[in-house]
């Protein structure tokens, strides 16, 4: 009991220093787009406004209505909090995977310690932004750990997670195929209800238009957002390459096939899985893995989602061959090296250019198809 007590003491001093490191230097410039919206939702007046800019909100209108209750906090207290939860998420996602890896060869701390160097910049990312990528980890753990054991929890949590980052949608034919029924069904509920809970507060044509409003936005920021240096989708590396031209977009598309049905072969060949060892930890790891990557607009920080393969990929890493141990070193190097920290903006954004991240990131789904084909994991 103390030891668990002085863990928890421990984390929150951590917590507390890294909040104020954060603060000195950010603002937690994504979570005022959280916050306003909610203000907005509170009053029911229109989310979707193009006047904002950059930082339009670009989420199905149930999370505004959800994240009400920031409005009714100061906008300091209410930053506190979101920070403060957002940490407290990073330590349960990163713990409970780190626990949960089937067959475990590395001590629990070891592991966690090499995770966090590897994909430790992405989570303090996410925190310095006060982004909602690790409520959606948690969101989508209970499909990670034994979903078979509770297909209704796998499922509500999944549907529940759409509407924190929409694509989560990517999780759903997977439970479709691979877990029982009930997974489904739940999460088709839990998504229906989401579509309807803005009906109190904005009326069904309301509602509707909300929608509509969506999904404007959501096309409306695609293009733009191509060029960015910190997005790392493969539509966006290929841009990068070729600049705007039609073939980028057909090369990106065709990249992004290629990823899932990398993904659809390392599903299948989990398809007799049984016993002790979950194939589920990978499988939805990699899905979790290629969201950042498939999404238009998806940004280097959400790839802290990929920690699961991370986990995977550290963990047996002596087991595999020595090619594959030597790029296990590169995609770590580059994903662990904060090179903003190191370089101007100029320097910074021609390295992003070259999609180094990109190319790490899809290296690494390869790296976590190997341990099934080779039946490490």
């Amino acid at each position: 009991m103390m030891r668990r007590l002085l863990v928890v003491v421990v984390l929150a001093a951590i917590g507390a220093l890294t909040y104020a490191a954060i603060r000195a230097h950010r603002d937690l410039t994504d979570f005022e787009v959280y916050r306003t919206a909610a203000t907005r939702a509170a009053s029911a007046e229109p989310l979707y406004r193009p006047d904002d800019g950059h930082y339009q909100f670009k989420y199905l209108p149930a999370f505004a209505v959800a994240a009400r209750p920031l409005a009714l906090m100061s906008d300091e207290t209410a930053k506190r909090v979101w920070f403060g939860i957002s940490f407290a998420l990073s330590v349960v996602f990163v713990w409970t995977l780190v626990r949960t890896l089937p067959d475990r060869r590395l001590p629990c701390l070891a592991l966690a310690a090499w995770t966090t160097l590897v994909v430790g910049k992405f989570f303090v990312r996410e925190l310095a932004l006060g982004q909602t990528n690790a409520l959606l980890a948690v969101l989508l753990l209970p499909a990670i750990v034994r979903p078979d054991r509770h297909p209704r929890l796998a499922g509500v949590a999944a549907g529940a997670a759409v509407f924190v980052k929409p694509y989560a949608l990517l999780m759903l034919p997977w439970l479709a195929v691979r877990q029982p029924r009930t997974a489904t069904l739940s999460a088709a509920l839990a998504i229906a209800v989401g579509l309807l809970v803005p009906v109190a507060t904005y009326g069904w044509a309301g509602n509707l238009s909300l929608l509509g409003e969506w999904w404007r936005t959501v096309t409306d920021t695609t293009a733009p957002n191509l060029f960015h240096p910190d997005n790392v989708s493969v539509v966006s590396m290929w841009a990068k390459w070729l600049g705007p031209l039609p073939g980028a977009t057909v090369l990106g598309v065709a990249t992004a096939i290629a990823l899932l049905g990398e993904a659809s072969w390392t599903c299948w060949a989990g398809r007799g899985g049984r016993g002790p060892v979950s194939p589920s930890y990978l499988e939805a790891g990699l899905l979790m893995l290629l969201m950042p990557l498939l999404s238009p607009q998806g940004w280097d920080y959400v790839l802290l989602l990929g920690t699961p393969v991370v986990i995977a990929v550290i963990d047996r890493w002596p087991d595999l061959p020595s090619g594959a141990r030597q790029l296990v070193i590169g995609v770590a190097i580059v994903l662990a090296t904060p090179i903003r920290l190191f370089m101007s903006v100029v320097a910074y954004n021609a390295v992003m250019d070259t999609a180094i991240v990109t190319v790490a990131a899809i290296v690494l789904v390869g790296l976590g198809t190997s341990l099934r084909a080779k039946a490490l994991l």
